[in-house]
């Protein structure tokens, strides 16, 4: 079933140019189109809070409960951004269930524990909110990279409160050391105080679906607020003794954008662990990958092997120690994360240990008897 047919007919002839402000399409018309024949309704939900949620339909914000899509897998369950299917009447509505994701943002609840938390659903752009008012934090950076890339978005690295670098060629230098850690990603300057850059992140976002994230006090309302074009989200003042901002935000909130397209504000992230994201990892990694390519063995762990690219490059400047670390970082917490709900990997992991140690008891005996 078309968009047109699907909007041509009596009990919805408003839905496209309702819903089509918060991303409603063809594709999603097409993937609704058995729920209509039941007389189920479509709607986008814009904020979810114990139990029931805030959803966006053709004839307005409905309140509905989430009984029937509430499992036992935290990544299942309905959350902002979510196409939800709904019962036409009722009281209380109930969400059936909601439409298959295209993305999801995911990352692990507690470095302890193996569940995952979605925090945001069918997202095409994550803008990555860092502050220019304290020092950068290049591997937090890198961290959200990877969840970004993992969640099938396409990442967006946003340097606000640029005002607070008057010196150009400092705020050059800071920029500069973002891109090298975010290869592949557009990084822009913006300042909510000022205006700059606001126009241009607005021309980024006015298509599909962004989702803002980044820690408390990194200027995420407010940047909400400079695109939205109003007062919104509540902003508070930034702390005298360090210059950073206070927590804001508590909810997961989606709007529609003046411009064009629609935003998901989101809490500052305390923790931003991994969840299965090997794969953005080597995203945001690329380049080790690149040189990875050229060691003399398939299975190098990039420290003493001989023939090792990445060390070769890690030698020569052209990779910064500090890069390799952080990627051995990430790759280790994330394979934790994975062992945890995987036993298969828990098995090699340990076999590899044992074989590590074994290697190790070998050449302190070697030494010890002057065979090494």
């Amino acid at each position: 079933m078309s968009l047109s047919a699907f909007s041509a007919s009596p009990s919805s002839s408003s839905l496209s140019s309702a819903l089509a402000p918060y991303g409603w399409d063809e594709a999603w018309a097409t993937e609704f189109a058995p729920y209509a024949d039941q007389g189920l309704l479509p709607g986008r939900v814009v904020r979810v809070d114990r139990g029931q949620c805030d959803v966006m339909t053709a004839d307005g914000i409905v309140r509905a409960d989430t009984a029937f899509v509430t499992p036992h897998d935290p990544l299942r369950v309905i959350c902002t951004g979510d196409w939800a299917v709904l019962e036409a009447h009722g009281k209380p509505r109930y969400v059936k269930t909601y439409l298959p994701r295209r993305t999801a943002f995911v990352r692990s609840t507690s470095s302890q524990r193996s569940e995952g938390q979605i925090l945001a659903a069918n997202v095409d752009h994550a803008i990555i909110a860092v502050s220019l008012a304290v020092e950068l934090d290049l591997g937090r950076i890198e961290r959200f990279l990877a969840l970004a890339w993992e969640s099938g978005a396409q990442p967006l690295v946003v340097l606000t409160k640029a005002d607070l670098v008057p010196d150009p060629v400092t705020l050059g230098h800071l920029v500069e050391d973002v891109e090298t850690t975010a290869p592949g990603v557009q990084v822009l300057t913006v300042s909510s105080m000022t205006g700059e850059g606001t126009d241009v992140l607005a021309a980024v976002v006015g298509g599909g679906t962004s989702v803002l994230l980044g820690i408390s006090g990194a200027g995420k309302s407010t940047l909400a607020n400079a695109l939205l074009g109003e007062d919104v989200m509540e902003v508070q003042s930034t702390r005298d003794v360090d210059g950073k901002g206070r927590h804001t935000t508590t909810t997961r909130n989606l709007l529609a954008l003046p411009g064009g397209g629609v935003l998901i504000d989101t809490p500052g992230l305390r923790g931003v662990g991994l969840f299965d994201a090997e794969a953005g990892v080597g995203q945001v990694f690329s380049e080790i990958e690149e040189y990875a390519e050229r060691c003399r063995f398939h299975d190098c762990a990039h420290e003493a092997e001989p023939g090792c690219g990445v060390r070769a490059a890690v030698d020569s400047g052209e990779l910064a120690e500090r890069r390799l670390e952080s990627y051995r970082k990430l790759l280790r917490e994330n394979q934790r994360i994975v062992a945890k709900t995987d036993a298969r990997l828990r098995a090699e992991i340990r076999r590899d240990w044992r074989l590590r140690s074994a290697e190790g008891r070998a050449n302190y005996s070697a030494k010890r008897t002057g065979r090494a």
